[in-house]
């Protein structure tokens, strides 16, 4: 940060200057109201301070579309959500699930400099730390730089996965001194490795403060990067080393929550399955503090939040919990077919007669989409319609996940602004089964396909012991969860279990989209979605297709209108 100071002038008698002339004029330099000087962030508590500033953007500090849960990006895109609600409301999300979005959205912007801001804020810190005070020893530089390149490494890949290849710039570029002429013609990916690689080596296993990364989540980063490059070899050989030795920040050996809503209760942030979270807060005097995207997409009317429903699980997606009579995932994709699909209230008013599904579910279904006449959570059983402000539009389902109980409004959820619908829940942004189940694809790859299956076994298991009771502790469906019990000899098979098996444990976290990115599926599968999603939500989403140009996000239209085109290369389509 620059020391900027105000210059005072001022007139004086020949007198008084003959008598001040060997004297300094110091004085007259007075630091600007509002502002830091260098020397009081070079020391170590101003980098300590400068970092926490890194840490606090990765939420988007209210901005939605900036945050790592990737609600829109992620499991929008993915076919997991619709935008849902009225057609008009928040109208900006609706071309980008219909894939119609273009470089001129504001939406479109958002991520890009929530990313960027997120960028100067670690470049910050690595260039004050070049100028360090006398008080910060050199294991304090590591350890400093180390978390500053982790975050930055996190920001740049939330913009890989988006925009393809954006402009790199690092603490030895600013402005004046060539950041408008840095084009984003350069891969991301070997910068990207470089800055986890040296958290990897100079992080600690534990923190004393849990919200900041150790060396494990560092690997564990890293390798979800190379997987993203086909690298399975050298991601395989991280997740040997993290499955059997890795620990969380705060010294808990990485393992499962025995009960898989338990993991998205405020009381139980900081858990074992918790690999790197963003840490929410509420009630602190700003509800950026909290889960600032959240806002949006809780139940309509009567529920937790009182608005506004534009986050809707999608008939798809709820389908894909079916299983058969031993329990297993239909992984052909047949579940949409009729006899298979879930039954709905579709077009039923909530005082209407309607009788739940009966078929075998997976009971994560329950913990992670609201249905008619299922418990949610602890406010009641949910009514239908009467949480969905446009059925016909948006579909019949809410979200689950991150949502307040009743029992933690005041503590877990913040009642400070418009809606009561922030919550202090912390969001994990990799969590212990994301990492089991990569390294399943990645033993795949490795043609280790009995020791794939039994990392998906242990997420099936906590899924089968995880059945949602309603209160005189019956199960709230007829839950079926079985394990693979014959042994996995076709890499393909395994490949379509595995996937499967993510969307069913990491739905509605963000993740869908990129995996189908990543995995070459994209085309195939939400063709499937909109094909049959469209045809029930014509409004929304009747007519839409997805083509190839949409695997990225445009680069944001004013960015390159700041720079010249001959610089910031638009992506192809665009």
């Amino acid at each position: 940060m620059k020391n900027y100071k105000l210059k005072i002038g001022a007139l004086m008698s020949s007198a008084i200057m003959m008598v001040a002339v060997s004297c300094s004029d110091d004085f007259l330099e007075v630091p600007a109201t509002g502002q830091l000087a260098e020397a009081q962030l070079t020391t170590l508590a101003g980098l300590e301070a400068s970092l926490i500033a890194v840490y606090s953007q990765v939420n988007g500090r209210g901005n939605r579309l900036a945050s790592p849960s990737n609600w829109v990006w992620g499991s929008i895109r993915g076919g997991e959500a619709n935008k849902g609600t009225d057609p008009g409301d928040f109208s900006t999300i609706n071309p980008i699930q219909r894939f119609e979005v273009n470089a001129a959205s504001g939406d479109v912007g958002a991520k890009w400099n929530g990313a960027y801001e997120g960028i100067a804020r670690a470049n910050n810190v690595l260039r004050l730390m070049t100028k360090k005070a006398a008080d910060v020893t050199d294991a304090d530089e590591k350890r400093i730089s180390a978390q500053a390149k982790f975050l930055r490494a996190h920001y740049y890949f939330e913009l890989k996965r988006d925009y393809g290849n954006t402009p790199y710039v690092d603490e030895t570029v600013d402005y004046g001194s060539g950041l408008e002429e840095v084009s984003n013609t350069q891969d991301l990916y070997p910068f990207i490795e470089a800055d986890l690689q040296y958290a990897v080596e100079n992080l600690p296993a534990t923190q004393t403060q849990v919200g900041r990364v150790n060396s494990w989540a560092a690997k564990a980063y890293l390798a979800k990067v190379y997987m993203y490059q086909n690298k399975f070899s050298q991601a395989k050989a991280l997740y040997d080393d993290i499955i059997a030795n890795g620990v969380t920040s705060n010294g808990l050996k990485y393992d499962l929550v025995p009960y898989y809503d338990d993991m998205f209760r405020g009381a139980n942030d900081n858990h074992q399955e918790s690999v790197w979270a963003y840490q929410a807060a509420a009630n602190t005097g700003s509800v950026n503090n909290a889960n600032p995207e959240f806002d949006l997409n809780f139940p309509y009317n009567g529920g937790p939040g009182g608005c506004c429903g534009f986050y809707q699980p999608s008939f798809s997606f709820v389908n894909s919990f079916r299983t058969d009579a031993n329990g297993l995932p239909y992984i052909d994709g047949s579940y949409n077919d009729p006899g298979k699909s879930v039954k709905t209230d579709m077009g039923l008013q909530s005082d209407a007669p309607f009788t739940p599904d009966a078929g075998n579910l997976d009971p994560r279904l329950d913990h992670t989409v609201g249905r008619r006449g299922i418990p949610y959570l602890d406010w009641q059983d949910h009514p239908g319609a009467a949480w969905i402000r446009n059925q016909p539009n948006g579909g019949p389902y809410t979200p689950k996940k991150y949502v307040y109980q009743v029992a933690e409004k005041g503590s877990y959820q913040d009642n400070s602004s418009w809606t009561p619908g922030y919550t202090g829940i912390n969001f994990m942004i990799i969590r212990f089964a994301d990492v089991l189940l990569m390294a399943a694809e990645a033993e795949i790859e490795a043609g280790s396909l009995e020791k794939a299956r039994e990392y998906v076994n242990r997420v099936r298991t906590r899924a089968k012991n995880s059945e949602l009771k309603r209160g005189d502790g019956t199960a709230a469906a007829n839950y079926n969860v079985g394990l693979y019990t014959a042994a996995w000899t076709d890499a393909a098979t395994a490949k379509k279990a595995v996937r499967l098996e993510r969307m069913l444990e990491l739905g509605m976290e963000g993740h869908r989209f990129y995996d189908l990115i990543r995995w070459n599926t994209v085309q195939e599968e939400l063709d499937k979605y909109l094909a049959y999603d469209g045809a029930i939500l014509v409004a929304a989403l009747g007519g839409a297709k997805f083509t190839d140009k949409h695997r990225l996000v445009p680069i944001p239209q004013d960015q390159i209108d700041l720079v010249g085109s001959d610089i910031l290369i638009q992506n192809p389509g665009f």
